[in-house]
């Protein structure tokens, strides 16, 4: 099942914001937008409807010619990031138009927001996986290992997906359902509630539910 329309933003960082009941909520602030509609994709001519839009301007001379000719149609510039959304009515965008936060989501909606989270390198299974370990004592000689992790005389190998050392975080995660807390269209500034995956700058995908 393919993702509805959304938006590219960027993460800004980390605050706190009060209810009228006065309780503190953690949010993300998501620089959201706008983004260019840079390519229509049809099903008559691609298999799918789409549209292709652009987030965070780019300096012509930082353009290289293919890039330029593509971003030439819209007569908006270069954009350094590029993704496309699905959408049910292909004939309500046109390429050149400026996508707005308060065009897609308002306070009150859920959104679904992917991100590349943040590389914690390789780790041990205590880390990684959440293992207990052994007992810290004198004498024990079993602390933070994994254990045994091979079967008997049969199978007489390693089952597939075994909970080991290895490369941890660095990968594209969805928080699904985030609460969007409050918008801020005059700085293109989108509230949501939680965490969501990533650093400072990282660059996000909010889709609309």
């Amino acid at each position: 099942m393919p993702k509805t329309m959304g938006l590219l933003g960027k993460k800004i960082g980390m605050t706190r914001v009060y209810t009228v009941e006065g309780k503190a909520v953690g949010v993300t602030i998501i620089e959201a937008g706008p983004c260019v509609v840079l390519q229509k994709k049809t099903e008559a001519k691609d298999g799918y409807a789409a549209i292709q839009v652009g987030f965070g301007s780019k300096k012509e001379s930082r353009m290289t010619k293919p890039e330029a000719g593509h971003a030439k149609a819209a007569g908006k510039g270069g954009f350094y990031h590029i993704k496309e959304f699905r959408v049910a009515n292909i004939d309500q965008y046109e390429v050149g138009q400026e996508i707005q936060i308060t065009d897609i989501f308002k306070v009150g909606d859920l959104v679904d927001i992917s991100g590349q989270s943040k590389g914690r390198g390789f780790q041990g299974v205590i880390k990684r996986h959440g293992f207990k370990g052994g007992r810290a004592t004198h004498g024990s000689m079993f602390h933070r290992a994994p254990g045994s992790i091979g079967c008997s005389a049969w199978p007489s190998r390693v089952i597939k997906g075994r909970k080991m050392p290895g490369q941890m975080g660095n990968q594209l995660v969805t928080k699904k359902s985030a609460l969007v807390m409050d918008i801020r269209p005059e700085q293109n500034v989108l509230l949501v509630k939680g965490p969501v995956p990533g650093s400072g700058a990282t660059v996000l995908q909010i889709f609309s539910k």
